[in-house]
């Protein structure tokens, strides 16, 4: 299976590419800095580039973007998705994955009470950034899956995590180490009964 990931040189981003190679996919990762861990192919550009991101995608099976916040963009998050949008759109990708946060959207109400104000009080713009970026991956007509994490850490991978739709029965809460949220997106990616739904994580 062939995959492109959108953010792939740290992070979340360039453990789901470890992953994913560990795990015999033919991995591309397109990123500003245009690294990658070994055995991916890398690939140096601008994501808000339709061109650019055409090119990574093209042939792609699936596509996933997990990127964070762009120091003086208002909306970094959200003009990267449009672009990942158009060149699927252009190139006849279907499959997509993003990494969003719990919180945005409706999924507020999957947090507890008391946190929800701190939350919109300490990441309101990453939030309403994120927000909007569901609304244009909602209004794609892709074969679409959101993850919604918990607050993230470095910390070993436990192999666990727990998974929620808003409205089922279970706690978000606490956080989640990046390589368990890699491989939360990673499951995700083949698994089709996520496609349509909004998931929110936590380890």
């Amino acid at each position: 299976m062939k995959i492109t990931i959108i953010g792939g040189s740290k992070g979340t981003g360039a453990q789901l590419a470890s992953l994913a190679h560990a795990a015999d996919f033919d991995v591309t990762a397109l990123s500003r800095s245009g690294t990658a861990p070994d055995g991916v192919r890398a690939i140096a550009g601008d994501a808000t580039n339709p061109a650019v991101v055409a090119d990574a995608v093209s042939g792609a099976d699936a596509v996933v973007v997990t990127v964070g916040g762009t120091k003086g963009a208002a909306q970094p998050r959200t003009a990267i998705t449009e672009s990942v949008i158009a060149a699927m759109q252009e190139t006849g990708v279907r499959r997509l994955v993003i990494q969003s946060s719990l919180g945005a959207g409706e999924s507020i109400t999957q947090l507890p009470a008391l946190m929800r104000p701190i939350i919109k009080l300490l990441l309101g713009k990453a939030l309403a950034d994120h927000t909007e970026q569901e609304a244009v991956v909602r209004a794609s007509g892709l074969d679409w899956t959101i993850v919604r994490p918990t607050s993230l850490n470095d910390k070993q991978p436990t192999g666990s995590w727990t998974a929620l739709r808003v409205g089922e029965e279970g706690k978000i809460s606490g956080s989640i180490s990046r390589g368990d949220l890699a491989a939360c997106i990673l499951e995700s990616v083949t698994d089709h009964s996520t496609i349509g739904g909004a998931l929110g994580v936590s380890g």
